[in-house]
Parts: structure tokens; sequence; C-alpha cells
């Protein structure tokens, strides 16, 4: 059973969402809407309000963040410095030196792989998994593979937008999971 974060009115953080959110149809490709966070970063008070609103709602359980590349990165490292915890990059493959663990998936409009460095915690480590957008769930999925295969616990997922029509949550197993906000 899947874990649901449901607010009873927006929280700061969503209403930021709400006003600031970008939508491009057709990009990168025909019938897909492209929602764009980037104006929402670029708001020092929006940003403040994620971060706080993510890091609040999973606070005391997780050891460490891991953020999935791009844009997975800016919230995981912000969260990671206030809740003073572990920051782990999850990457596109072929980044990465050394020993890595790959997970292949598929995007709502293709297909690719990411990667993750061993040995990077201890074993058992408590893992909040953060990333900008939960579309169909497979970024997400393939990065909680990653989190188990290394040896660490998911104790968590954080997205900043969830896009309901495409039935994300429903891959992502039992851990809980926190949208900002859903459309």
């Amino acid at each position: 059973m899947t874990h649901f974060s449901v607010p009873t009115s927006p929280s700061p953080a969503a209403s930021y969402v709400e006003a600031l959110l970008a939508s491009y149809p057709d990009f990168p490709q025909p019938g897909i809407v492209f929602r764009d966070l980037n104006p929402v970063f670029a708001d020092a008070r929006a940003f403040r309000a994620i971060v706080d609103d993510l890091a609040d709602q999973h606070r005391g359980q997780f050891d460490a963040v891991a953020g999935i590349e791009a844009r997975g990165f800016l919230l995981a490292a912000a969260v990671g410095y206030a809740a003073r915890t572990s920051v782990l990059a999850v990457r596109k493959g072929g980044k990465l030196p050394g020993t890595v663990l790959t997970e292949e998936y598929d995007l709502e409009y293709g297909s690719a792989r990411l990667e993750l460095e061993v040995g990077q915690l201890p074993a058992g480590t408590r893992v909040l998994i953060l990333d900008d957008v939960l579309a169909t769930g497979g970024t997400i999925a393939a990065t909680s593979r990653l989190i188990e295969r290394a040896g660490y616990t998911v104790s968590g997922v954080g997205v900043v937008l969830e896009l309901t029509d495409l039935h994300g949550r429903e891959r992502l197993g039992t851990a809980p999971m926190h949208a900002i906000m859903s459309v």
C-alpha cells in the first residue's frame, strides 16, 4: 500500500507552484505537456517554501537524500543542507566513474538509464528520494531499485509536482510519497 500525503488546504509551497508553473504543449514531442518548474525555482521565496515543505513532510524519517539528475539535484542539495544529512546524486547513464549500479527504465516519451556509485553510505541508510516531477513513475521507480540494490532503504519520495493522469504513484511501492501539488 502506498501512503499518500493529502493536504487539507494548499500549502504555501503549493500556492507558489500554482502561481509560477509554466506549461509548454507539444514539448519535447507532440502530445506531451511539459511542466516547467524553472520559474518556481528561480523565485527565492518559492524555492525556500518548497525545500521547507519537502523537509518537513519527511522530518526524522531519513538519513540521506537522493536527487535525480538534473532538477532533483537542486532539491536534494537544499533539503540535505536544511536537514543536515548526506546527499546522493543519481546520475544519467555514463556520467559516473568507478563502480556503479545501473537501472534501465521507460519514460513517457522514451527510455533511459540511471546510475548510482556504490559504497557511499553505510548499509541500511534511510534515503529520501527527491525529484521535480512524478509523471509515469519510471525514473523514481528505477531510482528506488538503485537505492535498494546499493543496500539502503527507501524511506520516502518527495516531488514538487505530480501529473496524476499518468498514474506514476502506482509504480512506487510502499514508501511514503508526498507531492506538493498535483495536476
